[in-house]
């Protein structure tokens, strides 16, 4: 018996940013599984499929779930916001496949926050950037910090994930702190988007000073930046380094 799980990446969540191979993967599933925020998101194309949830921080049991209903017969769908490959599921579910030989895993990649984002914001990753994540549960803030250090004195565009929850109220400001410490000024462009791809999407532009004091929430994603970037036209732009 052929046993399918795919790992769905879709996107910011409305279905017009689904890309048409992970629409198709969910329509060809028989039960779609992830998080209650990502199953609510679906809409009406997909109301009739059997769904199951497991709760926050139950990532692990999310994944045995899956291979448990694949191997019943049923073509599952592993739901994952953004990408799936960027801070999504498919690398737990490719380390507990390892136990599942039986069961063919195929990853469906979808539009990740700093692409979405960036789009809303104009084009801030227009060159080499990278992406960093604040959250501090399952990577040690010290080499968070590490990390952010090495970015800024690379000048790359930063692209921040995860910049604050209750728990984490403070931790864009001491990203902030750490890359002004390492030598962005207080005048480097900057930007945030808010619920990205939906109805209340909100798009700003800042200097990383007046980003340091913007409290934002989980569902924000925050671009710095690089020494080349400027805003234009309230568009944060980083240039490529053409002739105009």
């Amino acid at each position: 018996m052929k046993q399918l799980i795919y790992i769905v990446g879709m996107g910011p969540g409305e279905e017009n940013m689904m890309t048409g191979q992970a629409i198709q993967a969910l329509e060809q599933s028989d039960i779609i599984i992830g998080y209650t925020t990502y199953l609510d998101l679906l809409g009406e194309r997909f109301a009739q499929k059997e769904k199951k949830t497991t709760g926050m921080r139950q990532e692990i049991e999310r994944c045995k779930l899956c291979f448990e209903e694949a191997a019943k017969g049923k073509v599952v769908s592993m739901l994952c916001s953004g990408d799936a490959g960027v801070y999504g599921m498919a690398a737990p579910m490719l380390e507990i496949g390892k136990d599942y030989p039986e069961c063919e895993l195929v990853v469906i990649p979808g539009v990740t926050a700093a692409c979405s984002g960036a789009a809303a914001l104009g084009a801030p990753v227009n060159h080499d950037f990278c992406v960093i994540s604040l959250s501090d549960l399952l990577t040690p803030w010290v080499v968070i910090e590490k990390r952010l250090q090495a970015a800024v004195q690379g000048d790359f565009v930063i692209v921040l994930y995860n910049p604050s929850s209750r728990k984490r109220s403070d931790y864009l400001q001491r990203a902030c702190d750490i890359m002004l410490a390492n030598g962005a000024t207080e005048e480097r462009a900057c930007g945030f988007v808010e619920n990205i791809g939906r109805e209340e999407t909100k798009v700003t532009c800042c200097n990383l000073g007046e980003l340091r004091e913007k409290q934002v929430n989980m569902f924000t994603t925050v671009f710095i930046g690089n020494t080349q970037s400027e805003i234009i036209a309230n568009r944060l732009v980083t240039k490529r380094g053409y002739h105009l």
